[in-house]
């Protein structure tokens, strides 16, 4: 059983900044890539940024210069620091993992998803 779960969404103004933490637990042998995807009102959801266990990294557009995204693979945990925050960018975010666990199967896993609304 692998479980993900999502913390540091909230209420922000625009210009601001939010950190999100993403921390995997279970039957885990490795972890892969590593992500975070939003889903805003009426939209379909989308990738944010994603993370490579060796630490390449590459974002949608729309956030390059203003998030970053990071990983602890000591801790099998995803971080999202979200600069210079916009009102588009409010949406359920949701952290996904691509996890082998130790019976060698090897799946995609998300969290529960944590909502981040930026006020204008």
């Amino acid at each position: 059983q692998v479980q993900l779960v999502e913390s540091g969404g909230g209420l922000v103004q625009a210009g601001g900044s939010l950190i999100l933490s993403c921390a995997a637990s279970g039957s885990i042998f490795s972890i892969n890539v590593m992500g975070w995807y939003r889903q805003g009102p009426g939209k379909q959801r989308q990738l944010v940024a994603a993370i490579t266990s060796g630490g390449i990294t590459d974002y949608t557009d729309s956030v390059k210069g203003r998030f970053t995204i990071s990983r602890d693979n000591a801790k099998n945990a995803v971080y999202l620091r979200m600069n210079s925050l916009k009102p588009e960018d409010t949406a359920v975010y949701y952290c996904n993992a691509k996890i082998r666990n130790w019976y060698g199967t090897a799946d995609d896993y998300w969290g529960q998803g944590t909502q981040v609304t930026v006020s204008s």
